[in-house]
């Protein structure tokens, strides 16, 4: 049985919201796993344990650059928020982006290497590292090269997207950007939704559903209508449009005559967890390191 730590339980709660209780329960029956414990959760108290995205932890900035029918969109990551204020790391970011589109690089190793003002990329990080005395790191990357238009929408520093599209009404595409920042869709459509998140709400849904004690063929109906509700609630066209929730994201771009081709979404740290430091565990061990000294 692995050993549950107060800061697994803190980690949980954080991600889920849950009591504290409930989230050493859950941590105890999925024996230390995380993500099961997560999952155990959801199925228990439903929607409140399901707040993750909100409960991102890592530092860092998301950045775009634009020109023409070439775009990238760069996320850069550091320790503190205090970092993500500094005027030189945020000229960093922007030059990262500004390559990404310049010179398409093939992955944030290539990225690293490409020169700027006689340095590489990576020489002018590692010089901010020692200016600043906190690291940082070039997470990941997402270029566009395209004969559509493309519009950015940053929230901030720490939700980045961009929209590649086609219309006449460049409004329409800021306007989809910004809904895609604040509704959080995984995909364009229904029948794009990545199988393996649909059948990790089915599992869930599936474990709910038989928790209702009813013949198997309604349990079956209940799981697929939850199935189905989760598909449009992730999927960008089937969302409410937020400026006019009357209507349907694919539905205003008919009306606007537009369409969307693809999205990149970017938020800050997403599926980064922060080093969560067991006090006690550090105290003994520095006390037993001490004792062999």
């Amino acid at each position: 049985m692995a050993a549950i730590t107060a800061a697994m339980v803190g980690e949980l709660r954080a991600k889920t919201d849950a009591p504290m209780m409930e989230c050493k329960k859950a941590l105890t029956e999925a024996e230390g796993d995380l993500a099961r414990a997560e999952e155990i959760l959801r199925v228990k108290l439903g929607s409140k344990a399901s707040k993750a995205a909100s409960r991102i932890t890592a530092e860092g900035v998301v950045t775009a650059f634009i020109s023409g029918g070439v775009g990238a969109l760069v996320e850069v990551n550091c320790e503190t928020d205090f970092v993500t204020k500094n005027d030189d790391f945020i000229a960093l970011a922007n030059t990262a982006a500004k390559l990404v589109a310049e010179k398409n690089p093939a992955d944030v190793a290539a990225l690293s290497a490409l020169p700027v003002d006689g340095k590489t990329l990576d020489e002018v990080r590692a010089a901010l590292v020692g200016k600043i005395g906190e690291n940082m790191s070039f997470r990941r990357f997402k270029r566009y090269e395209t004969g559509s238009k493309l519009v950015s929408y940053l929230h901030g520093t720490r939700i980045g997207v961009i929209v590649e599209f086609d219309g006449a009404d460049e409004q329409v595409g800021k306007d989809v950007a910004m809904h895609i920042a604040a509704m959080k869709p995984v995909a364009l459509s229904s029948k794009d939704v990545p199988a393996d998140l649909i059948e990790k709400e089915r599992s869930i849904a599936t474990q709910k559903a038989a928790e209702s004690g009813k013949p198997a063929d309604i349990v079956a109906k209940m799981v697929e209508g939850t199935v189905q509700k989760y598909l449009k609630e992730v999927s960008l066209f089937d969302q409410p449009f937020v400026k006019n929730d009357k209507q349907t994201v694919e539905q205003m771009l008919k009306a606007s005559n537009a369409s969307v081709k693809s999205f990149t979404m970017f938020v800050v740290g997403e599926g980064i967890e922060k080093k969560q430091d067991d006090f006690a565990a550090e105290v003994a061990a520095q006390v037993a390191a001490a004792k062999q000294a």
